[in-house]
């Protein structure tokens, strides 16, 4: 089995290359644990690997065997909490093998494609289907999540190099500080909901994959958007993305601008898209 290109950056750490070398035995553990007929791994998946899958009865299905970190726990529970509303549905799930079948999205278009007006209206109406109650444990809080960026993003900031400039860091430490003990109420959150995380179905015209789930409130759901540079580059752009998401679902625009400002600034370190996370957030500090 031919493993995508893409999770070739995963070899840089030891559980990188333990979890790629077992990659092989656990498709073959899955295939016999589901009766499972596969094809080529879908190519474009960064921290998972995923594959094109049919049950015994018919089904289409993905097969996802995700990389164990921070970010992908509990991913599975999420999709079964959201059970198909707005989200791709959970299938099965096996923790003993670290793989999970989901339903698949056909024909699997992107809403990145779409432009931005169309992707607007469409995230717009999905997100407060997604935004459902939710218990923390098990799901990790965003309290927790944003004192975890604090503790270490001045220090990760300095050993990258200073790769930008340090009013960033303290605009996203300030914020990190005064935002989580403020929060609306909680709910159910896709920390990663960009253009490539919708996807045309069948089911319903658009679903939500790949979720990095968080409890905490709405405003901060919109920061993987409004940073979504897929949907237009330009200081204009971001500001008509927080402008019109803000307006349309009734949030407060200071702190969706700060979350997003804060998470951008926390996730651009290591990026592959680090200058463009970094303009975005100088734009989102000086609106």
């Amino acid at each position: 089995m031919h493993i995508p290109d893409a999770l070739a950056r995963l070899r840089a750490t030891d559980a990188g290359q333990q979890w790629l070398s077992s990659l092989a035995r656990r498709v073959d553990d899955c295939v016999a644990r589901w009766d499972l007929r596969i094809g080529a791994p879908f190519p474009s998946a960064f921290t998972s690997l995923t594959i094109p899958a049919r049950l015994r009865d018919g089904t289409d299905a993905v097969l996802k065997i995700p990389f164990p970190d921070r970010e992908s726990e509990h991913e599975a529970l999420a999709l079964s909490h959201w059970n198909g509303d707005g989200a791709v549905r959970l299938l099965d799930d096996e923790p003993a093998l670290g793989a999970f079948l989901i339903e698949r999205c056909v024909p699997g278009t992107p809403l990145s494609g779409v432009g931005q007006d169309l992707a607007l209206d469409v995230l717009s109406s999905l997100l407060p289907r997604l935004w459902k109650p939710a218990q923390a444990p098990p799901f990790r809080t965003l309290t927790d999540e944003a004192s975890w960026w604090a503790s270490q993003l001045r220090e990760t900031w300095v050993r990258a190099g200073k790769p930008f400039g340090e009013r960033l860091v303290d605009a996203a430490l300030d914020a990190l500080k005064s935002l989580p003990g403020s929060q609306g109420e909680p709910v159910l959150l896709h920390q990663d909901l960009h253009g490539d995380n919708v996807l045309q179905a069948q089911r319903e015209p658009w679903l939500a994959i790949d979720p990095k789930p968080l409890v905490g409130e709405r405003e901060f759901g919109l920061a993987p958007i409004v940073r979504s540079f897929e949907f237009g580059i330009g200081r204009s752009e971001v500001r008509r993305r927080l402008d019109r998401l803000t307006s349309e679902l009734a949030l407060d625009r200071q702190r969706a601008r700060l979350w997003c400002l804060a998470q951008t600034v926390a996730w651009s370190i290591g990026s592959d898209y680090l200058p463009r996370h970094i303009e975005t957030a100088t734009w989102l500090l000086e609106m």
